[in-house]
């Protein structure tokens, strides 16, 4: 794994979230190819919830993109992007109402939200028959095997469909598979195909019933199989700034760090030394002994809040470390601003969305 990130060579207040923007648009090359082209990608924003991200890759043509909140629907549309998908189903009048009034600010986008029963289906038509919202229109989410959200496959993702194209609202599907990790790739790609399989029976039906085969697929571990054995649109998740995980599961893939937490060194203990980047400054919703890799430390001994214990005998109290977290899209959440190295070669602080919604 290369951890050789450049550090700010001025004055820092630590913990702060980096972020280097060749390595974004390297990123950006490298996962257009395997995506089949930048016109097949819908990024999903939750991987980096960044305006200024969200507007090169618009300006670099991604036409299309996910989101996991109705604060990213409003930033994506206000970056110009020509189609939205709100990519959680959800029962919410108020986030639903949302959205909606983001589609109605932005008519020329189109606004897609996603379904999985009834019951989500009766809120949206509900709301949506106040007024005209000729852009608004909806997926039916289908579980490929996850059992997260979704319609299983079968009998009732047919029946949600026709239910949502009596509507007037059908724009197609929405199908994550992040169940599928295999580090065999050849088992990964068997797995996917198992799945296509099913999916491609289910869609004999709906294309009799008249129904588009309107897919948008995949993640960060099979986002390249879709790309190659389908036609659908393909999200190709954790690419952006990419993390520790997937430099050590997917190096194949060329990614670069794009991104990454600066800690500094504030005391050494007899064996340990301490960092002032806690669970605040890097997500806590991996394990605690890998939710970052770094040059220099060798084990995470333990993290509070604002803390981190750490075996690191290269270290001392005063140096920078760079933290590559495992999960860099939950560690994006925790700041409003990143300092991003530019293109150019300068330093300056560019907004996040931080914690919004």
């Amino acid at each position: 794994m290369d951890l050789n990130v450049p550090l700010p060579k001025m004055p820092v207040e630590t913990p702060c979230f980096v972020v280097i923007e060749e390595s974004v648009k390297h990123n950006l090359r490298q996962t257009a190819t395997l995506a089949g082209g930048v016109d097949r990608m819908v990024p999903h924003v939750k991987t980096h919830r960044s305006p200024w991200v969200t507007r090169y890759l618009v300006a670099n043509g991604v036409k299309a993109f996910k989101t996991a909140t109705t604060r990213e629907v409003e930033m994506v549309l206000d970056a110009g992007s020509p189609e939205v998908i709100w990519s959680y189903p959800t029962t919410s009048e108020a986030g639903i109402a949302r959205a909606i009034a983001a589609a109605d600010a932005h008519p020329e986008a189109r606004v897609t939200g996603v379904v999985d029963d009834a019951s989500g289906l009766a809120v949206w038509v509900k709301l949506l028959a106040n007024g005209r919202h000729p852009n608004v229109d909806l997926r039916v989410d289908v579980d490929p095997g996850m059992g997260r959200t979704g319609v299983p496959i079968g009998d009732k993702a047919v029946e949600l469909a026709v239910d949502v194209s009596k509507a007037g609202l059908f724009a197609g599907w929405h199908i994550y598979d992040g169940h599928i990790q295999d580090l065999d790739l050849t088992v990964r790609e068997a797995r996917f195909l198992d799945v296509q399989a099913k999916l491609t029976e289910m869609f004999k039906r709906t294309e009799s019933a008249g129904l588009k085969t309107d897919i948008v697929g995949g993640g960060s571990y099979t986002f390249p199989f879709w790309a190659k054995h389908t036609q659908a649109r393909v999200s190709p998740g954790s690419w952006v700034y990419t993390n520790s995980q997937h430099q050590a599961d997917q190096p194949h893939r060329g990614w670069k760090v794009g991104a990454y937490v600066l800690s500094r060194v504030v005391s050494d203990h007899e064996g340990t030394l301490t960092l002032d980047a806690g669970s605040k400054a890097v997500s806590p919703d991996m394990p605690m002994e890998r939710r970052f890799v770094s040059a220099g430390v060798n084990k995470i001994v333990k993290m509070n809040e604002e803390h981190t214990l750490a075996i690191a005998p290269g270290l001392h109290t005063g140096d920078l470390v760079a933290l590559v977290p495992r999960h860099t899209c939950t560690t994006a959440y925790l700041y409003r601003k990143a300092l991003v190295l530019t293109a150019g070669g300068e330093w300056e602080y560019r907004d996040q969305l931080g914690c919004e919604r």
